[in-house]
């Protein structure tokens, strides 16, 4: 059958004047599936890579991650979604890095009759319940707990190396609760959650980062996709009307931070805890967070922003704690919304918790709790009490690392 073949060469004003270019095609009644081919010099610039089927429907994304994708009504590449085929399409094209003498590329679209087999995925075994870390021992109050997590997580649905089923796997491993998998512009893995979540016996949370070149931000929640295209004043207003929650990513970090404005509100939630704050003592994301909503509390979140295994930055480095009362995705993301959240450096290290007007400090012997208003007091227990103001609150050792935040 008779596809599409899109080339030339892009270059450095063409992604002046737009950076995302819509590239058409049809596909008849009759076809069975189409493979989308991109070809261009990796190693010169950077072209993002997606989709969208009839109707200007959203059918996946897959940004630098794929050089390729297949669609059918029953099945399609990770990263995009299975379904009709017949109608005006459209390849989405970012382009990402071009280089001043242009880029090069060809997009070809293949259409067949009948849709290939979809390629066999080996899930990994569950593991064992009883090889998990104990759990720690934690203050609650009646109806309700803290349940460990990581709210920042990738598959092989975007630029992770992992299937769902093993990245729950790992994260069930580390003696996490729960883990957010929130895979760049896409919602293809959410049909994938549930089973996986059964199966390795840890509560997956539906989630999307929305990924542009000024900015990204973590939507939480089984809300649908959310349009990368637009303003964020519009991902906050999407996420809030469907009963989500929208976070900004590492606002600070290297070659993503946040470059994009909001009109009216802000987002509460933010991620001030990831990766890339690699020291501490320094404290650029604590001096963002402060001025981010002028005034109003922030709700800090932490992500390990996982990916890949050889990496070195498993889930739960940083670990998000979320008082709720119980390991559902619909409790724990009341929880968020609310604003019951903490942030350690892991599972296992200092801890600070915030139930109403109380702060617990947890192995924090010879820390300094720092309060909103800069005030500090010296914590000489591993567990002590104290009264808790408005604001975010942190746990620093003698030499200004931070190691706990809470809200």
């Amino acid at each position: 059958m008779k596809g599409a073949v899109h080339s030339g060469v892009w270059t450095m004003e063409e992604r002046a004047a737009s950076v995302l270019r819509p590239l058409p095609f049809e596909v008849p009644r009759q076809a069975g599936a189409l493979t989308v081919s991109l070809d261009h010099p990796r190693g010169a610039g950077v072209l993002d890579l997606g989709a969208l089927g009839p109707g200007g429907a959203f059918r996946g994304w897959s940004g630098g991650a794929r050089d390729g994708f297949t669609v059918s009504e029953e099945w399609a590449t990770p990263g995009y979604l299975p379904g009709r085929l017949a109608g005006d399409w459209q390849v989405l094209l970012r382009l990402h890095r071009v280089p001043p003498e242009g880029l090069p590329f060809e997009v070809r679209v293949d259409l067949s009759r009948s849709a290939p087999a979809p390629p066999e995925e080996e899930l990994p075994d569950p593991f064992p319940i009883g090889d998990r870390p104990v759990r720690r021992r934690l203050p609650a109050r009646e109806g309700a707990r803290w349940f460990a997590g990581d709210l920042h997580a990738h598959t092989v649905h975007s630029d992770g190396s992992l299937g769902v089923d093993e990245l729950a796997r790992l994260a069930a491993s580390r003696g996490l609760d729960f883990l957010a998998v929130t895979d760049h512009n896409t919602v293809s893995h959410h049909a994938h959650l549930p089973e996986a979540a059964r199966r390795q016996s840890i509560t997956l949370l539906p989630g999307q980062e929305v990924t542009t070149d000024l900015g990204h931000a973590n939507a939480f929640g089984d809300i649908g996709w959310v349009d990368f295209r637009t303003d964020a004043g519009s991902w906050f207003a999407h996420a809030e009307s469907a009963g989500g929650v929208l976070s900004v990513n590492h606002p600070l970090a290297a070659d993503c931070a946040w470059e994009l404005p909001f009109t009216g509100r802000r987002p509460r939630h933010a991620e001030v805890w990831h990766h890339s704050w690699f020291d501490r003592r320094h404290g650029a994301p604590l001096a963002w967070a402060g001025a981010w909503l002028g005034g109003e509390t922030l709700v800090p979140l932490g992500g390990s922003d996982f990916h890949r295994p050889e990496e070195g930055r498993p889930p739960g480095q940083p670990t998000t704690w979320v008082l709720a009362e119980e390991n559902t995705p619909e409790a724990l993301l009341a929880a968020l919304a609310a604003g019951r959240t903490a942030v350690s450096r892991d599972l296992a290290g200092p801890l600070l918790l915030r139930d109403g007007g109380e702060l617990t400090a947890l192995d924090a012997e010879d820390t300094v709790l720092v309060r909103p208003d800069g005030e500090r007091t010296v914590v000489r227990r591993g567990h002590a009490v104290f009264p808790a103001g408005e604001g975010m609150h942190r746990l620093e050792r003698y030499d200004c690392e931070t190691v706990a935040l809470c809200g």
